[in-house]
């Protein structure tokens, strides 16, 4: 089913439906959902609507990824078409319909290439995965947490730049990480709650009170949760005892097994509702090619066993992780069902992105973005956004 023009159904599937699993078919018509039913709707393509067998495979939302750097050797960063269709198109074979494109800290002019790349690339149809627009992450974090990101480049808060940005790139940036204990953090915040951008605390050296603060200002998220960020303690619980404690931030996590202890996320998982957790990649250039030498905002990154790390100082590098990776380590390692990693991996993202009205969960009246695997979630069989098929295994 390669156009999102007309009527075609999908049957024999298991479809989240919200909390829950239902057994049967779906139907799309110009790119929207327009049928939900129980059972199998046998004989449909001899009634002249074409039919996708789903071999009783699992039919879920699209993944969304609001934090990834690239994919399959190419890097946002590149700032160019070729590289943003390579990484849309890799990790569209892996169930993901919708991401923003995330940059490093890196120079201003260096960030404007990418402002000027995605808005034009999001100008013109996309082939695969399509962008939802741009995450800034940096260059406004701490010194002290700089994580894989370059120091050179890491800058006090400025709202200019970003009134810049947004003047020339409207709606474009759609999150912004930075540290909110930073001197002008909170105006920052409030700026950015004003724009409708999502506020995200990462790479951070703010204390409880610090995060409670911008919280109460607008913040709303936190970037890659445990990862690049003040600790726990008990007289001190930093940034992470306000992410775990406080309901009106959502966390990031990578689920990778490298980047958070199982342990650790059963923990995250118990302190937040399922309906505050948004699963991430932060995959880089490396994700989907083999162990080596790479690049990532002009450091140099060893993989090794798929771990990304920096040759210098050894910090964790952003990941080699994809979306039915993230969702399958999930399964395995808590105690979630289904619906409820289908909400970390589709529905909260769409619900911070403000997309929820059309995407992120199944629903009638939604656009057909959506991911067909097989039982075991080892493989994705199929991916459509706008009902329009951008990967088919039988094709890849």
């Amino acid at each position: 089913m390669n156009e999102a023009a007309g009527k075609w159904r999908i049957n024999h599937v298991k479809m989240v439906i919200g909390d829950s699993i239902l057994e049967g078919h779906l139907t799309i018509e110009n790119g929207v959902i327009t049928e939900i039913a129980g059972g199998s709707c046998e004989g449909a393509s001899a009634s002249g609507i074409p039919t996708i067998d789903g071999d009783g495979g699992w039919l879920l939302p699209g993944f969304i990824d609001v934090h990834v750097h690239g994919g399959y050797g190419a890097d946002f960063m590149e700032a160019n078409k070729d590289a943003y269709d390579t990484i849309t198109k890799f990790h569209a074979s892996k169930g993901t319909t919708r991401m923003l494109a995330t940059t490093v800290t890196a120079s201003r002019e260096d960030i404007d290439s990418v402002l000027r790349a995605a808005s034009a690339y999001i100008q013109h149809p996309m082939p695969y995965a399509a962008l939802a627009g741009v995450h800034l992450e940096g260059p406004f974090i701490s010194e002290l947490w700089p994580g894989a990101q370059n120091p050179s480049f890491i800058s006090p808060p400025r709202v200019d730049w970003l009134q810049e940005w947004n003047k020339q790139h409207p709606s474009i940036i759609k999150q912004l990480t930075f540290a909110p204990e930073k001197e002008g953090g909170l105006e920052l915040v409030s700026w950015l709650a004003e724009q409708g951008i999502t506020a995200a605390c990462g790479h951070t050296d703010a204390k409880y009170a610090d995060i409670i603060a911008a919280a109460e200002a607008g913040l709303t998220q936190a970037v890659h949760t445990y990862n690049a960020m003040r600790g726990l303690h008990h007289r001190e619980p930093g940034t992470l005892g306000a992410v775990l404690t406080e309901d009106r931030i959502y966390a990031e996590l990578i689920a990778d097994g490298h980047h958070v202890h199982p342990a650790a996320i059963r923990l995250l998982m118990s302190a937040k509702t399922t309906d505050k957790v948004i699963l991430i990649t932060d995959a880089m250039s490396a994700a989907g090619l083999g162990d080596g030498q790479y690049d990532l905002g002009g450091m140099t990154v060893d993989v090794l066993a798929g771990v990304a790390k920096l040759r210098v100082g050894g910090n964790l590098a952003g990941s080699t992780l994809t979306m039915i990776d993230a969702f399958r380590f999930m399964l395995a390692n808590t105690s979630l069902t289904v619906p409820q990693v289908s909400t970390l991996a589709s529905t909260n993202p769409a619900k911070q992105l403000g997309l929820l009205q059309e995407t992120g969960t199944i629903a009638i009246g939604k656009l057909a973005d959506l991911v067909l695997t097989d039982e075991t979630f080892t493989a994705v069989h199929s991916t459509w956004v706008n009902g329009k098929q951008i990967y088919s295994s039988q094709s890849s």
